[in-house]
């Protein structure tokens, strides 16, 4: 009586490989289609079998996948753009202000009804008008002299992109410097540098604040060393037409 194998397996005997009996090669091909087909047949019923078991969990995680892809979308539709919009139109005013030097009018009452600085950031904080708003007000507390309430403002603007991080690593500086903590001026002055990269506009600007202030510090290697680098990298910038002149003091 013939032996039956068992699903999934090779029967015993069968050739692995090296010349094959002539007689046996179809059986070979069958078999192996054979168990082909058994273990495609057995992913399917188990994964029927397990949509079964699990098709509540399943179809409430599909539907609340598109809830929140419908609620993100109405969202950015009806409520994000819109407020983005009208924050960078109510901000427009106050930025009028801060270019004119008007600091005080920029922050509070910048005229013709619209918000100052301060209360676009409070009001819109969660655009980017509204975050931007808290660099100017940093900046512009910086100009009045009232360099903690600018830290503050600093510290809540979120800072992205290729420009703005340098810009906010720049200005933390100043107020450190304005507050006679030059340690930690230079620490930022040199983050600014970095963050620059190869922008030599602003590279160059914050280099040569760094070297400026290791100069008055009496760090003189490393002044020296900053305003070479700053004529070597930064040869674009209008500050690097004035290094030669405090290298040439520094050697």
């Amino acid at each position: 009586m013939a032996k039956k194998n068992n699903i999934g397996r090779r029967p015993t005997g069968t050739p692995r490989g090296g010349r094959r009996n002539a007689g046996n090669e179809g059986d070979q091909v069958r078999i192996e289609e054979d168990d082909t087909l058994v273990d495609i047949v057995e992913v399917r019923d188990q994964g029927l079998d397990f949509f079964e078991r699990n098709r509540t969990i399943i179809i409430g995680a599909v539907i609340a996948l598109i809830v929140l892809v419908a609620a993100a979308l109405l969202y950015q539709t009806f409520i994000k753009a819109p407020a983005e919009r009208n924050a960078a139109e109510q901000m427009q005013q106050a930025q009028y202000q801060f270019e004119q030097d008007s600091f005080s009018l920029a922050l509070t009452n910048p005229g013709q009804g619209y918000p100052g600085f301060l209360d676009i950031a409070d009001e819109y904080g969660n655009t980017k008008a509204g975050n931007l708003a808290n660099y100017y007000a940093a900046v512009s507390y910086l100009n009045l002299g009232k360099y903690d309430a600018a830290l503050d403002y600093l510290e809540d603007f979120d800072a992205e992109g290729e420009l703005l991080p340098a810009m906010k690593a720049g200005v933390r500086g100043d107020l450190h410097s304005e507050l006679d903590d030059f340690d930690a001026a230079i620490e930022d002055y040199e983050e600014a540098v970095e963050e620059a990269g190869d922008n030599y506009v602003t590279g160059g600007y914050y280099l040569n604040k760094l070297a400026l202030l290791l100069r008055k510090e009496g760090r003189t290697d490393e002044a020296l060393a900053a305003f070479e680098r700053l004529k070597a990298d930064f040869s674009l910038s209008n500050e690097a037409t004035q290094a030669d002149k405090y290298i040439a003091t520094l050697r």
